[in-house]
């Protein structure tokens, strides 16, 4: 079977992956199967410094909170600040390390560099296409929601504007407020159905309103950058407001709901980055896949739709998915993958990485049997629902060889990486069995697309 696939493997070059998508995407994204393994970031870094030196992208978005990024994007645009303290809060979830990283911070470091002497139409941005939440709870409304009003302060007429800033301070009061971290576990200690909070919602969409009703003006009176700033503010102030009144909810439905929501915050932002340019995304698997979530809490199943889902039915071959598979997390206690799974078959690969057709790797996976049950792996978080540092399964199944357009894999870690572009599931921490229905293979042959990319182990990714 693994003479059958050595045919599909590729080098990870930006080049490959061009050649096997039919044009150049507005947004191409590159999936992780987990957060927080420098050297899956060190083959983004590769990666997308070949894409944007070749290929014109002009903006790297990731997983991170969207208001903060405006920091790094200053940074790596006009040198505002300094590197330690843009790192420090510039990047969310600091529970993944993202402001920590190495990786992000060399990401950072090689765009300022990039930039500097380079006229303003040929800087690479960057965005954090997150919504400001993290997994205890949201943040206060209040800067995206001020920010907004003071920018349709400075350009239009005060009778047009819904209220005054004294007002929102009062209605918002105390940030503590919003950001209660039992009110993710006790929706009777979240304010976000409180008259006050109410109130807010819709003012925040008349501000919303009267930014899109002023269009021309704003944009003739500012800046075309601005506008689109101040675009963010409006929707994160509404998509926060509409969070935190999903948050006081009892009903069962409130944990998929909150859920979905992150990704359609998500899934917004990834949209607005598309209008402005090519855009080169990183964000984990499950985020960007063209499928819906699933998870179970307890009892409770959950589904939503991905934002990588919302994002492909707008822009279709437009949006283009890299998702990155792997052997092995030897640290966290993931072995050699079983060899009658996807991620055996390219563990065999004597590449250390590869970017693996996935179309070429479907047809040769046609005739494959059913392989015993899969075996589940577990990476660990340092905090989640739950005790800090306890142990979470986390489901980043890799899609079959039907659902991907392609795919990287990396074999051992730190010494393996896969990744895969297209229709897939969400990636799971388990290896993917390879049988499938034929309607499923049909379908990956008519999409005509599948990538992946496979490195044997995380340190030999590094090399």
């Amino acid at each position: 079977m693994t003479t059958g696939i050595k045919d599909t493997a590729h080098a990870v070059e930006a080049a490959t992956v061009m050649g096997l998508l039919p044009a150049r995407p507005p947004l191409l994204a590159l999936g992780e199967p987990t957060h927080g393994e420098d050297v899956l970031l060190d083959l983004r870094n590769e990666l997308f410094r070949q894409l944007v030196e070749q290929e014109g992208y002009r903006t790297i978005a990731i997983e991170s909170d969207c208001m903060m990024g405006l920091v790094v994007d200053d940074y790596v645009t006009s040198g505002t600040g300094i590197l330690d303290d843009v790192m420090e809060r510039g990047f969310s979830h600091p529970d993944l390390g993202f402001g920590a990283s190495a990786a992000n911070r060399e990401l950072v470091r090689w765009m300022r560099t990039y930039n500097d002497g380079r006229p303003a139409s040929e800087h690479v941005r960057f965005a954090g296409f997150d919504g400001p939440v993290e997994i205890t709870g949201a943040a206060s409304p209040r800067q995206a929601l001020t920010a907004l009003h003071a920018y349709l302060t400075a350009w239009v007429d005060a009778d047009l504007l819904p209220c005054t800033a004294e007002t929102l301070d009062r209605l918002l009061g105390a940030d503590d407020r919003w950001t209660n971290p039992a009110a993710m576990m006790d929706p009777s200690q979240s304010v976000g159905q409180t008259p006050d909070a109410k109130q807010l919602w819709l003012l925040a969409n008349d501000l919303v309103a009267l930014l899109d009703a002023q269009t021309p003006h704003l944009i003739a009176a500012s800046s075309r950058e601005d506008w689109h700033r101040a675009r963010l503010y409006g929707r994160t102030a509404t998509g926060l407001l509409r969070h935190h009144f999903w948050m006081a909810d009892t009903s069962p439905s409130r944990m998929a709901r909150l859920l979905a929501l992150r990704d359609s915050m998500m899934a917004a932002n990834l949209l607005a980055l598309a209008e402005r340019g090519p855009t080169l995304v990183n964000a984990h698997n499950g985020h960007l896949q063209r499928d819906k979530n699933t998870m179970r809490m307890g009892d409770l199943p959950l589904e939503w739709w991905s934002a990588g889902a919302i994002v492909s039915a707008h822009l279709g071959e437009g949006y283009a998915f890299l998702a990155t598979a792997l052997g092995t997390i030897r640290h966290h206690g993931v072995d050699t993958p079983p060899p009658d799974t996807i991620e055996g078959l390219l563990y065999a690969l004597p590449q250390q990485r590869c970017l693996v057709d996935a179309r070429r790797l479907a047809a040769a996976l046609a005739d494959a049997t059913p392989p015993p049950p899969r075996v589940p792996v577990v990476r660990l978080l340092p905090a989640g629902p739950g005790a800090p540092g306890q142990q979470r399964r986390d489901r980043v199944r890799q899609g079959r060889p039907a659902e991907l357009a392609s795919s990287a894999f990396s074999a051992d870690w730190p010494a393996t990486v896969q990744v895969a572009t297209g229709r897939r599931r969400r990636p799971r921490t388990r290896p993917t069995d390879i049988s499938r229905d034929r309607a499923g293979r049909a379908a990956a042959r008519r999409r005509g697309t599948f990538r992946a990319t496979a490195c044997r182990s995380a340190s030999s990714c590094a090399s």
